[in-house]
């Protein structure tokens, strides 16, 4: 007998809380896909550029920094940006496919020319940038940020910094790519000032004589 008074009065609750809850909604959150999160941007200006002190930086003017174990994101640093400039279009590897460092692995084009951009370093494409790709303006309106273009995934993490700059060196490395490109167009000269004065969103626009390719070529190491 008391086992079935304790059956009863289980079915009891039971039925209670159907009556008390049914008409409450359940609330469910989707997955979030495990996107690339934006690089924070504080940093130096050198001669006008952002250098995000948080970044490493490869000779040919490509960021990157250390995703999570062995994956490691990239982007193209604001110098590059502000020589591209408006491009129409920007073209970058495949997931799955296996880049070498140094190897030249993105375009971008304008006007019907073609530049390109050489890897970093050597691993498997892992994602792109689907955004910079529909909208290369983020290419030089967010180049830390939502411009990024890629993850790597990088087999070995201790060879991926070899060709990257010592820390120390960054900002006299970028004050020379600022003084090199003055060099070979005298007419630039000034267009960025050095007292904390901001690059125009596209640097040669202004010189229909110049060959965009040529110079953003010259600094892409692509020449």
């Amino acid at each position: 007998m008391t086992v079935i008074l304790v059956l009863v009065t289980f079915l009891v609750f039971i039925v209670l809380d159907y009556v008390l809850n049914r008409g409450k909604a359940v609330v469910t959150v989707p997955a979030t896909p495990n996107r690339a999160v934006p690089a924070h941007v504080s940093g130096e200006i050198v001669d006008g550029f952002l250098v995000p002190e948080n970044l490493s930086y490869h000779p040919g003017h490509a960021w990157l920094t250390r995703e999570r174990k062995g994956v490691i994101r990239m982007g193209a640093d604001e110098f590059a940006g502000s020589l591209v400039g408006k491009v129409e279009k920007i073209e970058l590897p495949k997931p799955g496919q296996w880049i070498r460092q140094g190897q030249k692995v993105l375009a971008f084009y304008r006007d019907g020319e073609k530049t390109e951009m050489v890897s970093p370093t050597e691993g498997e494409v892992l994602e792109v940038n689907a955004e910079v790709l529909n909208n290369p303006a983020l290419l030089r309106k967010d180049p830390y940020g939502n411009g990024w273009l890629m993850t790597i995934g990088v087999p070995d993490e201790e060879n991926t910094g070899r060709n990257r700059i010592p820390k120390g060196l960054v900002g006299n490395w970028m004050r020379d790519a600022v003084e090199r490109l003055y060099a070979l167009q005298p007419a630039l000269a000034g267009a960025v000032a050095p007292d904390g004065g901001r690059p125009t969103e596209d640097l040669l626009a202004g010189l229909p004589d110049v060959s965009w390719k040529k110079i953003t070529s010259e600094f892409l190491l692509t020449a």
